[in-house]
């Protein structure tokens, strides 16, 4: 059982730099959608990984099955709620940032 909570603490701690590349991508990007994308892309991997880790260390059934819950609704927020501001951006016309 000690190795599934060692390799559940490399999964997390692995998990951790998609967390990290998301915010430096919310603060580096030049524009909404591409800030967008990195957010949900990395953030819906990190919180994956997370998930795994804490899924392997976990007591029971149960536990397993509340964390994969919160996982699957937020991914389900996390893309609803992207898909809204991606979707009031263009009603703005907001133009992707371009070199010209």
């Amino acid at each position: 059982m000690e190795s599934f909570d060692v390799l559940g603490s490399g999964v997390i701690i692995m998990g951790l730099p998609f967390f990290l590349s998301g915010t430096v991508g919310l603060l580096r990007f030049p524009d909404i959608y591409t800030r967008l994308h990195a957010l949900t892309k990395a953030d819906n991997v990190g919180l994956g990984m997370i998930i795994l880790g804490l899924i392997l260390q976990a007591g029971s059934w149960a536990v397993v099955a509340k964390l994969f819950f919160i996982w699957i609704l937020v991914l389900i927020a996390s893309s609803a709620s992207c898909h809204l501001v991606a979707r009031r951006a263009l009603q703005k016309r907001i133009q992707p940032w371009s070199r010209k």
